[in-house]
């Protein structure tokens, strides 16, 4: 017999993949022009110019071994010093190249931390709205899912919900910010009051309790708004990063994931991560796009952009009466649906040729996702049909 867990799992895709299959079809069928795809995370902004630059000098002056043989299993360590290096001289974190591993994006260096820190039965919480393929992340690695809800409207961590649901079984927290699907970036009064818990709960209940940040993120913020580096607040801090939404490289799979070495047992947890990375295959991540990332450490995309996106997005779609949360960060807007029932909505906003992804397997119903990551022309083009399907609520 095969595994039927993982059957199903290849059975059913998750709900954003669904619907962006479904749009490639649509697509085919009546012209992408006439298909308002907000589906997928998938950047439309350009990767800044470092990233061809670097890419044409390596190919022109180094090896084809070095750039296409294998690397370290944790990754080149003169790629893992610059990361560190970048690192410390952002936030003074104090990593070094052996508190780096090398991996093929944010989804690879979450499965590999979650199999290096996870017992089978041990409970991982997560933050409501969370990306929808946690679950199966935590689950894969034998751990058990606890969601804390958020508080209502401004999708901040509510502090009090989530303490409530720490018991003794938990051993990790993973933390989103900027946070898909909601655009909501976790202010630092969050953060602080997040650590605080967890600093009390360790001590209660005598062992570690690790705080996972998820990044892909972190550079896609708008106005001065600020990104806490979890690292600087709390010990016992993973750092899981790619380079797929801030360079516009999500096809390249490749990031890291950065241990603090202010951890307990710091040393054994890195090695835990080359162990979990031996043990899933994640091994050697892409050689030639760890050395471009070296070159190219500091470059960034036009955020500017997205946020013109946004706020076209945002304006119009308040003026018809979608209740939207503001983003500071990332590339979604966070709409509730106009019935109780975002499956419903969904079903409605297809029927005029919009895209949108109800929300409930990201553990808050009665919304859906719209993502703005897309040419600016997509989003005008649609705003007729949007107010459209507005009046027909109101009808």
């Amino acid at each position: 017999m095969i595994n039927e867990k993982m059957l199903a799992l290849g059975s059913k895709r998750s709900i954003i993949r669904e619907i962006f299959e479904y749009c490639k079809a649509r697509a085919a069928e009546i012209g992408a022009d006439k298909v308002f795809d907000f589906s997928i995370g998938n950047p439309s902004v350009e990767p800044p110019k470092e990233i061809a630059e670097a890419i044409n000098e390596l190919i022109k002056n180094e090896s084809p071994v070095l750039l296409h043989g294998y690397t370290s299993a944790q990754g080149d360590a003169g790629v893992r010093r610059a990361i560190a290096d970048d690192i410390n001289a952002k936030f003074g974190a104090g990593v070094d190249a052996n508190s780096i591993y090398m991996t093929c994006g944010a989804a690879a260096s979450l499965t590999i931390s979650l199999r290096a820190l996870l017992n089978a039965g041990e409970e991982c919480i997560v933050f409501a709205p969370f990306f929808t393929e946690y679950r199966v992340f935590i689950e894969n690695a034998g751990g058990r899912v606890v969601i804390s809800t958020p508080m209502e409207r401004t999708f901040q961590i509510d502090i009090s919900d989530f303490e409530s649901k720490i018991t003794e079984n938990t051993k990790a927290v993973i933390v989103n910010s900027p946070n898909n699907p909601s655009g909501v970036v976790y202010s630092e009064e969050t953060i602080k009051a997040l650590c605080a818990v967890l600093e009390k709960k360790q001590k209660e209940y005598g062992h570690p309790i690790y705080l996972i940040a998820d990044e892909p993120y972190r550079e896609l913020v708008y106005g001065d708004v600020k990104v806490p580096y979890l690292m600087n607040y709390y010990a016992n801090t993973v750092v899981c990063y790619s380079y797929s939404k801030a360079l516009s490289l999500p096809g390249e799979r490749i990031g890291y994931i950065a241990v603090s070495p202010k951890m307990e047992n710091s040393t054994q947890v890195y090695l835990a991560v080359c162990g979990a990375g031996r043990s899933l295959g994640y091994v050697c991540a892409p050689s030639l796009f760890q050395h471009v990332i070296k070159k190219a450490l500091g470059a960034k995309v036009d955020v500017n952009i997205y946020k013109e996106n946004r706020d076209i997005l945002y304006n119009a779609l308040t003026e018809y009466g979608y209740e939207c949360v503001q983003p500071d960060g990332a590339f979604y807007l966070f709409v509730k649906a106009l019935e109780s029932d975002a499956y419903k909505f969904y079903e409605r906003a297809k029927s005029k040729e919009i895209l949108v992804v109800p929300c409930d397997d990201f553990g808050v119903s009665g919304y859906v996702r719209i993502a703005y990551c897309v040419d600016k022309q997509r989003i005008v083009n649609a705003l007729p049909a949007f107010k459209a399907l507005a009046e027909e609520y109101k009808k």
